[in-house]
């Protein structure tokens, strides 16, 4: 159709390469049900340095003692993290997530009570009694409550706080099923099997270490319920400039201070490519750069274009519905075996802002 574009995936700007490091493969079956003895098995690892995946309401969560330097350090081992991107402290209520801060704003404690549990990650001044691994050295700490009945379990059963990315290789596809975590990291200990993880994509990241507040990372909280409560909240050019062009220079500087805003990140095995918001056919020589078999992934239908694909991954209009099978849908083109991957960018509207962050991050190179 006339001006339709296919977005070239954008090329990732420098990066270290991540460390990694050897790791077994388990002796017994790791992926089991949600009970009490499954926890305690969970929490008596924690306790002893380990590390164990669990769900919680964004994606599944590769935690480790956050007091830990041996956790910490087997949880990015196991991912392949880099060492520069820190990780989220979650723990059981606000009260602890004050005591491990350094500081603890009003701003924070307003926030904690408007929305935790729940998909909200605030950066405060880091305390003495967390290790400067966790936030790759920063004098700030990212913490979080979530809002899942086996993660809080969990955190209560462990009684410590716990880092936890997500739990998959760096810079793939976030899992959300326990199914995911088994395929992307065999050599976890323990998985915690509870289901689906409803939200299905990671938390909203609000830095409040600066004045006015700054958003680093657009996530599973929607930016109008934070605007509400947070007028004043500053947006980086990457969450302004919605569905189009790459992470750029800011996001990269901000992944210094929060996890997930790496330029490559949230990628699938099949290379993304990126159709403007209104496409609806191709051009031959479009085409032509997409090998098949094809996947499309799309929020509506699309005929003329569809005809071109082995498989269609066709989510629901609605922002909410649609990040909730957003990961899942990558995992399945992934595993139909696809050459190609297209996606439909969202339209530039700020409830979409978190889904286009994520395909932008997905589609870079």
């Amino acid at each position: 159709g006339r001006g339709c574009q296919l977005t070239r995936p954008t090329p990732a700007s420098a990066r270290e390469t991540p460390e990694t490091g050897t790791v077994s493969l388990p002796s017994r079956q790791t992926l089991v049900p949600v009970s009490p003895e499954s926890l305690a098995r969970a929490a008596a690892l924690l306790r002893r340095d380990e590390v164990c995946a669990f769900p919680t309401e964004t994606v599944y969560g590769l935690g480790g003692s956050a007091l830990s330097p041996a956790a910490i350090e087997r949880i990015y081992a196991l991912k392949g993290r880099p060492k520069y991107n820190p990780l989220i402290v979650h723990v059981a209520d606000a009260q602890a997530a004050a005591r491990l801060a350094g500081g603890w704003p009003a701003v924070a404690q307003q926030l904690a009570d408007r929305f935790w549990p729940g998909p909200l990650t605030l950066v405060v001044p880091r305390g003495a009694a967390v290790p400067a691994l966790v936030s790759a050295g920063r004098s700030t700490m990212a913490l979080r409550v979530p809002a899942h009945p086996v993660a809080l379990a969990l955190l209560r059963t462990a009684g410590l706080p716990l880092a936890a990315p997500s739990a998959n290789r760096s810079e793939s596809v976030s899992p959300t099923t326990a199914a995911h975590v088994l395929s992307s990291l065999p050599a976890v200990p323990l998985i915690l099997d509870g289901g689906p993880c409803p939200l299905g994509i990671e938390s909203t990241v609000v830095d409040l270490t600066t004045v006015p507040p700054r958003l680093l990372r657009s996530g599973a909280l929607p930016l109008r319920a934070l605007l509400a409560l947070l007028p004043d909240l500053e947006l980086p050019p990457a969450a302004q400039s919605l569905g189009t062009g790459s992470a750029g220079s800011a996001a990269e500087q901000a992944a210094l201070a929060a996890p997930g805003m790496m330029s490559r990140h949230y990628a699938p095995r099949a290379p993304l490519w990126l159709l403007a918001p209104g496409q609806t056919s191709l051009t031959p020589a479009q085409l032509a750069e997409l090998p098949p078999p094809r996947g499309l992934l799309t929020y509506k239908p699309l005929p003329e274009l569809a005809a071109h694909f082995h498989q269609v991954e066709q989510l629901a209009p609605d922002p909410q519905a649609f990040a909730a099978d957003l990961y899942a849908a990558l995992h399945r083109l992934d595993d139909s075996g696809v050459a190609s991957i297209a996606a439909l960018t969202p339209p530039p509207d700020l409830d979409w802002h978190a889904i286009a962050d994520r395909l932008r991050r997905a589609a870079s190179r």
